[in-house]
Parts: C-alpha cells; structure tokens; sequence
C-alpha cells in the first residue's frame, strides 16, 4: 500500500514504486519527485521554489495545457493534459478530470482547463480533486482513495464534500485544503462526522 501524506493544505505526496507529489508547496528539501502533479496556476498549487526542492534529473512535472509557458519554466520534461483525457508517463496511467467552481467561478473557472488527477499505482487509483465544487464529471470517476477540499470558499465545504464522497464512493477518502487560507482546523473533522451519517463503509483518514 502506497504512503500517502499531506504536507500542508493541498500539497500530497504519494510514495509506492513511484514518488509522486500533487500541487507541492512549503515542502522541505528532498529531491525525490519521480512525477509532480500541478493542479492550477494558483500560487499555493503551482510553485516553482518547491518544484525546485522536489525535483531530479527524471523528474516529469504534469500541468494543465493551459499553463504551459509558466510550467516550461521549472526546466522540466513536461506533459500537458486536458480535462476528460487519459494518459500515461513511465508505466504510471491516469485521468485528467475536470476541476472547477458551478457558483464562484471567478476563482476556478471551466474553461480555463484546470484539472484534477486520478493517478493508478500498484493496482490502487488515487483521485486528487483539485480546487474544485462537487461537479457532475465527479460521478463515475473509479477511484480507491479519494483527496478533497473541504475549507469551502474556493472549492468544497465539509457538507459538499462529504456529498462528493458519498458519490465518488472510494474505500478511503483523506479530506485537503484546511486550516491554512480558507476553513480551519476542525473541518476535517466536520467531513468525518458527517460522511460517517452518509457512507459509514468509507474510511475517512485525518492527515492535516
């Protein structure tokens, strides 16, 4: 079973055959990043400093097509996706899922491409959502562990998410994006408490 932690507020990292890190930021040195995973081009997901501490002479930084200048800049090998695509890079395949807001769109908005990632490793699928509302392209995404905002504000809050959870139904569902810049510290909680009442079969994992 892969390793997974949270750094800080969206920054993942997920360590199995493969090292695989998701919107790093305030991350220390390590230089052990075999694929780096960019959301969007918002500052506490997209950090060129961080990728920097990350990266290695075979590092792949992934982003969206519609960051592709800004991305080239980190000197990396880099693929860009598209939302609703399928991918692969060195034995490692995923999805690019649509990541957006229905209400605030003026933060995340559709058509600006941004996306989430539904990465498969050693037979387990991880779905990190992005900043992102519970959107329709939600349904159907197969996944074991599910990685969600719950802060609200730019993205899901507690009651949303653990209605996305409910939905997406993974086997484990490790709720990001609190108690730093939006929401605070109890709204893990909150998700647990509440997609307990929704889907009590999901194991939910507090890391923040």
């Amino acid at each position: 079973m892969a390793d997974i932690s949270i750094n800080r507020h969206s920054s993942i990292r997920i360590a199995g055959e493969k090292v695989l890190y998701f919107d790093p930021w305030e991350v220390k040195e390590h230089h052990d990043a075999d694929h780096i995973f960019v959301t969007h081009e918002h500052f506490d997901h997209f950090s060129p400093a961080d990728i920097e501490k990350l990266k290695k002479d075979s590092t792949v930084l992934i982003a969206p097509a519609s960051m592709e200048a800004a991305a080239r800049e980190c000197g990396l090998p880099l693929l860009t996706v598209e939302p609703g695509k399928d991918y692969e890079v060195q034995g490692i395949r995923f999805s690019a899922v649509p990541a957006y807001n229905i209400v605030n769109t003026q933060f995340h908005a559709k058509e600006r491409g941004w996306c989430g990632y539904a990465v498969t490793m050693e037979n387990e699928t991880f779905y990190v959502t992005g900043d992102s509302e519970f959107i329709p392209e939600m349904e159907g995404v197969p996944c074991d562990v599910l990685l969600l905002p719950v802060g609200g504000t730019y993205t899901m809050t507690a009651k949303e998410a653990a209605q996305c959870a409910k939905t997406v139904h993974p086997k484990r569902a490790i709720p990001t994006h609190y108690g730093c810049i939006v929401g605070d510290k109890k709204d893990g909680e909150r998700f647990k408490a509440l997609l307990a009442d929704l889907a009590a079969e999901i194991k939910v994992e507090l890391k923040l």
